[in-house]
């Protein structure tokens, strides 16, 4: 029936995962509408629960996910690439960088950019710190940095990993499921695959709504700032209405036309509010502050990777880490498949080595230096004129944080309108990629395949969820959608260790055992003459790379494949064309392992 339904709409999808997940996400849309209240009670319930007991297991669980992409870039497998082992990067460095910016947090940069650094210079969480002050300072960017540094690229990065080597690597559809074949087999391709794909794109699109809802949020407080606009859920309706048109164009367009297109324009236009904010400030100060920033994230880094908030420094901040740092990991990891994939989509070609470092580096940097910027020109506009602290933590008002923030330089309503359309850019660009990715994995196929309308059901269907719970439950909306997010998460950091286990299996499995060492062989060197002539003795050189890929399980190595591939290297260095070779080649032999007997 699905399959006639799917054919009568001109689908190319799964219906069993497409319906299953536009069904349960308008169920929920109808259910909040209808019963908001029990929906409330119910997840905020959960919530409780869950930051009460497993608070530990997201912070704990990011950080593990850190340290285990450190160690597969440097191990042997950072040599492998994600595709054909010929296989060379699709987009040129700057353009992967932009693309990865602009997918991946760009909205919330915009959003916190301000309101974060000076929330916790208002309200230090650790330690006994006086607010407002200089260890405060130090306190608010360290924490800062921590929330959108290494570890929130990192839930980006380890599915975008899995995604690229499971589906370039081994050729697999573009799905969720995909990454735990090494666990469940062939069953991935069945009901089983089926499920932890709809719970990935149930969690996604409720991850974009969030993301959606505080982007609209900070639009209409802009508009609110310049024009007078009222601040109310029916603006916000309407602003998601016209962004969603936007970002449906885009995704129409296609990845290279429309969302690559986006991508460029707006991180420059980024780098230009960057600027500004340097050039018309304090730029010594700014530029001096910035770069203390680093050094004091990485030098507290090892701390705040492993802290839990054991001991609050006041009773209001005991729930601070839930409401802050919990939430961000349980809110990006629930569109990191959204991210991921469309990371691996860009990603194709590079190495594991290489990919780690650029999703890791360049992004993490541009992070690092972007808040650095906003958070200590804050730090110095609190301290002369004041205004932030009682704009953002007494009034609450977050969404206005930046426009606060830009009333103090020149120019302030004409760079208030440029950070409205940074603002909407980045928006499109995070609906049009995600729509492009949820239609990816929906289907198993690339976005090529897909018709028009059916990717564009995506993008409408993640506004419309933050359009309904922002005009159904007004301002709480938010606060609703946040609880959500966290009792999706709980599932989704679950996975990711499945995720680490599956890359690992497969990656041991495809590359093979390890090529044993070979040393120069000493035999003594008793005496000054014996050291002479051994330290004379040429060192090993490789010859390859040989690798033998058994045609049946069990089969041996031929040696007269080896030996002709040995007599073929010797010929090719005898130099003096005598015919004797002029290297020695040292054939090391080595007991196979059993697995291979």
């Amino acid at each position: 029936m699905l399959t006639r339904l799917a054919s009568s709409l001109r689908l190319k999808t799964d219906p069993a995962v497409y319906f299953a997940t536009v069904g349960a996400v308008l169920a929920f849309v109808v259910l909040t509408i209808v019963a908001g209240d029990w929906v409330g009670d119910v997840f905020g319930a959960a919530t409780t629960w869950i930051l009460s007991n497993l608070g530990w297991f997201y912070i704990l669980g990011v950080t593990v996910f850190l340290i285990f992409l450190f160690i597969v870039a440097i191990s042997r497998y950072g040599h492998v690439r994600l595709g054909a082992d010929d296989e060379r990067p699709e987009y040129p460095t700057l353009v992967w960088f932009a693309m990865l910016f602009a997918a991946g947090i760009g909205t919330i940069l915009m959003f916190w950019g301000v309101a974060e650094p000076i929330s916790h210079f208002a309200n230090p969480p650790m330690g006994e710190v006086t607010p407002e002050s200089t260890e405060a300072a130090r306190q608010a960017i360290a924490l800062t940095h921590y929330h959108f540094g290494l570890h929130t690229w990192t839930i980006f990065a380890l599915p975008a990993l899995c995604f690229a080597y499971f589906i370039y690597k081994r050729k697999m559809p573009p799905r969720v499921s995909s990454i735990f074949s090494p666990l469940l087999g062939s069953r991935v391709y069945g009901p089983i695959g089926k499920s932890i794909d709809v719970i990935a794109l149930i969690g996604t699109i409720f991850g974009v709504a969030t993301s959606v809802g505080l982007g609209t949020m900070q639009i209409n407080a802009g508009l609110t700032e310049l024009f007078g606009l009222t601040y109310s859920p029916t603006v916000q309706v309407i602003i998601i209405g016209i962004v969603t048109t936007i970002a449906c164009i885009s995704v129409a367009a296609g990845l290279d036309r429309g969302i690559k297109l986006l991508s460029n324009i707006n991180i420059w236009m980024a780098i230009a509010l960057l600027v500004f904010v340097i050039l018309a400030g304090p730029t010594v100060m700014v530029l001096k502050g910035t770069i203390e920033s680093f050094g004091i994230y990485f030098s507290r880094l090892p701390e705040l990777a492993f802290w839990n908030n054991a001991t609050p420094n006041s009773a209001d901040n005991a729930t601070w880490q839930n409401t802050w740092t919990v939430f961000y990991w349980a809110w990006t990891i629930t569109w990191s498949p959204f991210v991921g994939i469309f990371i691996a989509r860009i990603s194709r070609g590079r190495t594991v080595r290489e990919f780690v470092a650029g999703v890791l580096g360049l992004p993490v940097a541009f992070s690092l230096i972007w808040f650095g910027v906003f958070g200590t020109s804050s730090f110095l506009i609190e301290e002369q004129d004041g205004g932030l602290v009682e704009r953002v933590a007494v009034e609450g008002d977050i969404p206005g944080a930046l426009f606060e923030f830009l009333s103090n330089y020149p120019a302030a309503t004409f760079m208030s309108g440029l950070g409205i359309l940074i603002v909407v850019i980045f928006f499109t660009t995070s609906v049009d990629s995600a729509a492009m990715v949820t239609d990816m994995i929906a289907s198993g196929k690339e976005p090529a395949f897909a018709p028009t309308h059916q990717k564009v059901t995506w993008a409408v269907l993640m506004g419309a969820v933050a359009a309904v719970l922002l005009a159904a439950t007004g301002e709480g909306g938010l606060s609703a959608l946040q609880q959500i997010i966290i009792v999706i998460g709980l599932p989704f950091f679950v996975m990711g260790f499945i995720m680490m286990f599956s890359l690992g299996v497969a990656l041991r499995n495809d590359l093979g055992d390890p090529v044993p060492t070979v040393t120069r062989q000493w035999t003594s060197a008793a005496t000054a003459e014996e050291w002479e002539e051994m330290e004379q003795t040429p060192s090993p050189e490789p010859i390859g790379p040989i690798h033998h890929i058994p045609a049946e399980e069990g089969e041996a190595i031929n040696p007269a494949v080896v030996g002709a591939v040995l007599e073929e290297y010797s010929r090719q260095q005898d130099g003096d064309g005598d015919g004797d070779g002029d290297y020695d080649v040292r054939i090391v032999e080595e007991t196979e392992p059993e697995g291979r007997r």
